[in-house]
């Protein structure tokens, strides 16, 4: 059997994902009521957990359950370009599920139980016959809690002992999972030929490209609005004020998008998206100055 190229394998599992997990993971962190620098294994094995590992098993999950899209819209992705031949694409997927889960393990009941529900949650989205990938809304909507909310909790919690997190952090975990919805809109332009034609109902095909282009944007800020009046709301107006500040930033850039949203959706999510997700880190350091645990 012919073996796949260790740099396909690298490309299968896409890097570049594994960051919002991983960022949310550490701001989910940051609120909880013990110090990082005093739980260093247990916050790196976080880390590691939810980027390199989990995101990377549900990139390989979705490309091998994509692979007839993907031989429409990317065609020189791994798998449909042969450079990871046969079914070695689910095995990957397997064995790198297994290695999470594993890894996982080491982090107690709270950590592992967070392992299995993101990994069913990874294997849904793209498996057939629930795939919830081909409803934009219930997909996108799993992503946003398994990306965002499930691992900023998780930090929250492994960080406050097992304890369960205060509910500031809570409440900016479900909000954050919100904006993370719109987010994981823009991931949906560049494919809408070859989703369209293989029955994916992503938010880009039922609404159209004007349409679905002002959902997300409307995703991606009103939760962001809600956590700026939480935050003054609070008695914290100059966290509150920075996020106003990075919100400025994002409807600037959004007026391009909602112009050309096919066109310019990749570009605001490499400059519009990192300013949402500094405002995650900003909002997470409020909730650290409150010092609430309940």
């Amino acid at each position: 059997m012919k073996l796949p190229d260790p740099k396909a394998i690298l490309t299968l599992l896409k890097p570049i994902t594994w960051f919002p997990p991983m960022w949310a993971f550490a701001c989910g962190s940051i609120t909880g009521s013990e110090q990082i620098a005093d739980n260093l294994p247990i916050f790196f094995l976080g880390l590691l957990l939810t980027g390199p590992l989990v995101c990377a098993s549900s990139q390989a999950v979705n490309d091998w359950y994509d692979r007839h899209v993907d031989a429409i819209n990317e065609p020189n992705r791994p798998i449909p370009s042969g450079r990871i031949p046969g079914r070695w694409g689910l095995y990957i997927a397997l064995i790198w599920s297994f290695i999470s889960l594993w890894v996982g393990s080491f982090l107690g009941p709270i950590g592992f139980l967070a392992t299995i529900l993101a990994l069913v949650l990874a294997w849904l989205y793209s498996m057939p016959p629930i795939r919830f990938k081909n409803n934009g809304w219930l997909g996108n909507l799993a992503c946003g809690v398994s990306y965002e909310g499930l691992a900023w909790v998780t930090g929250a919690t492994l960080l406050s002992g097992g304890v369960i997190p205060s509910k500031p952090s809570l409440i900016l975990a479900g909000l954050y999972s919100a904006s993370a919805h719109g987010i994981m809109t823009l991931n949906d332009f560049k494919a809408i030929e070859g989703d369209r034609q293989m029955g994916v109902r992503s938010l880009p095909v039922q609404l159209g490209a004007f349409k679905a282009a002002q959902v997300s944007a409307l995703m991606m800020l009103v939760p962001q609005l809600l956590v700026l009046g939480l935050l003054l709301y609070w008695d914290k107006p100059i966290y509150a004020f920075v996020i106003g500040g990075l919100m400025i930033g994002q409807i600037l850039l959004l007026r391009d998008f909602l112009k050309k949203p096919i066109e310019k959706a990749l570009f605001y999510s490499g400059f519009g998206v990192p300013l949402l997700v500094s405002g995650m880190m900003v909002a997470a350091f409020a909730v650290n100055s409150l010092g609430v645990q309940s």
